[in-house]
This record gives structure tokens, C-alpha cells and sequence, in this order.
């Protein structure tokens, strides 16, 4: 089946979209990782905040936010970055990327872009012209590097 991609600013999501994209989130981050925190941290819903989801039919397969530069020093937070069990290995994770990127650059030219990576992801990012900036750090007892583009 088709990938049908949707970008949105959140106030455009429609309940249907936003519970959907939050299961996703839960599945993933909270049950898969086994990472017992508040998945919904206030960030989704505020100022120029986007959120971009690849579906197949009626299946979210690929999430990620853009969170608003105006709300972190002038650079575009990328977040939540999440491909569902059953689409990973398929190349879904780098078109979600390529996406991002060519929204970004749409919404906000010029803006440097940052993301909180999970250390083990630090190529995949690479490969999307992102580098390391910050020391690995625990985040949920997870491993982190903080990485910018631009």
C-alpha cells in the first residue's frame, strides 16, 4: 500500500491524527524501550509546532514534530522521531528524514536545526548532515547525543 504523507501545524491535526500519533509515540518510547516516563510533554500543541506522519491506509507507520525555533533559541528542535515495528529496514526512516528536512527549510530557511539522538542512531542522522555537539548523555537511561545541522 501507498505511503500518504501529511504535514501539519497542530492545530490542523485532527483528534483521530493526534491520538494516533501519540499511540505511536507510547508504543514505541514508553512499552517497546521499556521507558516508564510522561511521553506527552506540553510541547505538542504550541506555537508554530508541526507534526509530520506517513500513513499507509489507516496505519500511522512514521512520525517526527518540528518543534517552534521561536521557542528554542532560534533553532528547529526535531523530535520524536519514531517508524513503527513492522515499517523499519524498508527506508521509511530516511524519507521521514528527507521530508523533515525539505519542510524545515520551507518553514523556517536558513534556521540551524537540532535533534537529541539516541547515541546508537548517531550514522543515520550523519547521513542527513548532522554532527555531534554535546557529549553522549543519559536521557531515561538511555544514551544521548545532542547533534545539529546547519
Amino acid at each position: 500500500m501507498p505511503i500518504t504523507w501529511i504535514i501539519k501545524h497542530h492545530a490542523e491535526l485532527t483528534t483521530r491524527e493526534l491520538y494516533a500519533l501519540l499511540a505511536l509515540r507510547t508504543r514505541v518510547f514508553v512499552v517497546e524501550q521499556n521507558c516508564p516516563y510522561l511521553e506527552v510533554d506540553g510541547q505538542d500543541l504550541l506555537g508554530e509546532t508541526c507534526h509530520l506522519l506517513a500513513w499507509s491506509g489507516e496505519t500511522l507507520l512514521a512520525y517526527l514534530r518540528l518543534l517552534d525555533p521561536a521557542r528554542h533559541a532560534g533553532e528547529v528542535v526535531i523530535g520524536r522521531v519514531v517508524i513503527a515495528a513492522e515499517a523499519r529496514g524498508s527506508g521509511l526512516g530516511h524519507e521521514l528524514m528527507t521530508r523533515a528536512l525539505q519542510a524545515c527549510a520551507e518553514r523556517w530557511p536558513g534556521l540551524p536545526l537540532y535533534l537529541s539522538a539516541q547515541a546508537h542512531l548517531q550514522g543515520y542522522y550523519a547521513r542527513h548532515g548532522f554532527a555531534p555537539v554535546t557529549a553522549p548523555y543519559l536521557e531515561d537511561d538511555i544514551p544521548h547525543i545532542g547533534m545539529r545541522r546547519g
